[in-house]
C-alpha cells in the first residue's frame, strides 16, 4: 500500500521507503521507583530503529526520561515541585539521556543528533521551516534525529505540554507516514485494564468523535512523565489530521513495528492471533495543507474572535470559504497583535443563553486592540476609524483553517 505522504515527499526515490516517527515514554526508559533505566527496553527499541533503516525507511526518535535521568543521577526520590527545580533536574538528565543513546546506537555504528524544541521555536514560519529542512537534511544523511522538548527553558506558554503532542507535531513536520506512541500497555482500552477487569482493547479507530464516547481515559500519566491516555488520543487527533497514521503499541516489544506495518499494508480491518495488540488510527484521506496544519497545531493560540452565524457560513460553506471581515466580528477576548493566531468561535444567541462553538483557527491582520474598533463595521470604514488600513479583511482565507463545519 502506497501512503499518501509517500507521494508528497518528492526527496524520496523507493516507493516501499517509509518515515516513521517513534516516542517512547518515560515509562518505557526509566524505572519509576529507581529512576534506572530500562535497558532491555531501550536496547530493543535501538535494535528496532536499525533493523527499520536496514529495509530502507527514515526513522526519528522522540524521547522522553530527561527528568526521571536526572533524578537518578542526583539520586533524588521525586521530581521537584518547583518549576525552576525540573528544569534544572532535565538539564542534568538530557545530556546522560543522549549519552545513553549514543553509546547504545555507537556500538553499530549509526549517528544520531540531538533536537531539542519548544513550541516557540517552530512558531515564527521561516523557523518552523528550517526545523523542516533540518530533519530531512538529517534524515538524507543517514542520521537518526532524537528530539525532546526543551524543558530548561520551556513555560506554561511555549510548552507543547507533553511529548505525545510533540512527536505528533514532528510527524506532520515531516509528512511521516506512521507515528508509533510506545507507552506501558500494549493498545487503548473502553477503561483503564489495571482497575477494571472488564476493559476492552479498540483495535482500529476511524471516528474520534465516536471514540471518545466509548473510552474514559482520566488516569494520569506515571510519576516521572507528564502524559497519560488522554495526551495520546490527542497527539492522534494531531498527526491524523497530517495524513499520518498512528499507532499505539507497547513499548516494551518494539520489534512489534514490523508486524503492524505488514499488517497495516494487508489493510487489516481486524485482529488475529498474529497480529500483535495495537491501537490503529487511520489517517484522514484529505489531511490538511503544510502551512494550514502549521497554524492549527504548530502556532500558540493568542486569544479568541467571536464571530456571527453570516461570518460563520461565510468562512464555512464549501461553495464559499471567504475571508473574515470585521462586520462578522461580534466581539474579542485576550491581547494579541497582528499576525498571531488567534481561535474563531461562532457566537449563538438563543434568548437569555449564548451558546459558543469553535469552528476555526487563523492569523490574523489587526491587533486586538484594533479589531475592537473595527468589529460589525464594513471594511471601507476601516480607514476612517483606524486612520490606515493594512488589510481590508481580519483574516484572509489562506490564512484561515477550518476546524468544524457549519
Amino acid at each position: 500500500m502506497l501512503h499518501k505522504n509517500q507521494k508528497q515527499n518528492n526527496k524520496r526515490t523507493d516507493s516501499n521507503s517509509l518515515t516513521i516517527v517513534i516516542k517512547i515514554g518515560t515509562s518505557s526508559i526509566c524505572n519509576e521507583e529507581t529512576h534506572f533505566p530500562l535497558l532491555s527496553n531501550l536496547s530493543g527499541l535501538v535494535e528496532t530503529v536499525l533493523k527499520l533503516r536496514a529495509h530502507g525507511h527514515l526513522v526519528v526518535l522522540v524521547t522522553s526520561a530527561a527528568v526521571g535521568t536526572g533524578l537518578r543521577r542526583l539520586n533524588m526520590p521525586v521530581k521537584p515541585s518547583t518549576l525552576s527545580g525540573r528544569q534544572a533536574v532535565a538539564a542534568v538528565g538530557q545530556g546522560r539521556l543522549m549519552a545513553l543513546y549514543d553509546d547504545l546506537f555507537g556500538q553499530f555504528g549509526q549517528p544520531v543528533a540531538q533536537i531539542l524544541l519548544t513550541k516557540n521555536d517552530l512558531a515564527d514560519r521561516a523557523q518552523y521551516l528550517n526545523a523542516v529542512n533540518c530533519l530531512e537534511e538529517l534524515l538524507t544523511m543517514g542520521v537518526v534525529p532524537i528530539v525532546n522538548e526543551n524543558d530548561t527553558i520551556s513555560t506554561q506558554g511555549i510548552r507543547f505540554g507533553d511529548n505525545d503532542t510533540l512527536s505528533a507535531v514532528m510527524a506532520g513536520m515531516i509528512k511521516a507516514d506512521y507515528l508509533f506512541l510506545m507507552t506501558d500497555v500494549d493498545c487503548l482500552y473502553t477503561d483503564n485494564p489495571r482497575t477494571n477487569p472488564s476493559a476492552r482493547p479498540i483495535t482500529v479507530c476511524d471516528d474520534m468523535v465516536e471514540l471518545r464516547k466509548k473510552v474514559c481515559v482520566s488516569s494520569a500519566g506515571s510519576a516521572l512523565g507528564t502524559g497519560g491516555m488522554a495526551t495520546k488520543l490527542i497527539a492522534a487527533d494531531l498527526a491524523i489530521a497530517a495524513g499520518v497514521t498512528t499507532i499505539i503499541t507497547n513499548g516494551s516489544k518494539p520489534n512489534n513495528i514490523f508486524e503492524i506495518i505488514e499488517a497495516d499494508k494487508n489493510n487489516a480491518k481486524e485482529f488475529t492471533d498474529k497480529h500483535p495488540l495495537h491501537t490503529r488510527f487511520i489517517a484522514k484521506n484529505n489531511p490538511l495543507l503544510d502551512r494550514k496544519w502549521w497554524i492549527q497545531y504548530g502556532l500558540h493560540t493568542a486569544g479568541t474572535i467571536f464571530v456571527d452565524e453570516g461570518a460563520a457560513k461565510a468562512m464555512l460553506l464549501p461553495n464559499l470559504k471567504s475571508s473574515l471581515f470585521a462586520a462578522g466580528v461580534v466581539d474579542v477576548e485576550g491581547s494579541f497583535v497582528a499576525q498571531q493566531a488567534v481561535n474563531i468561535i461562532l457566537r449563538r444567541k438563543d434568548g437569555n443563553r449564548i451558546q459558543d462553538k469553535l469552528i476555526g483557527k487563523g492569523l490574523v491582520n489587526y491587533s486586538s486592540t484594533e479589531i475592537s474598533r473595527i468589529k460589525r463595521c464594513h471594511s471601507k470604514q476601516i480607514p476612517e476609524i483606524l486612520g490606515y488600513v493594512d488589510a481590508d479583511c481580519v483574516i484572509y482565507r489562506n490564512n484561515l483553517v477550518r476546524t468544524d463545519m457549519f
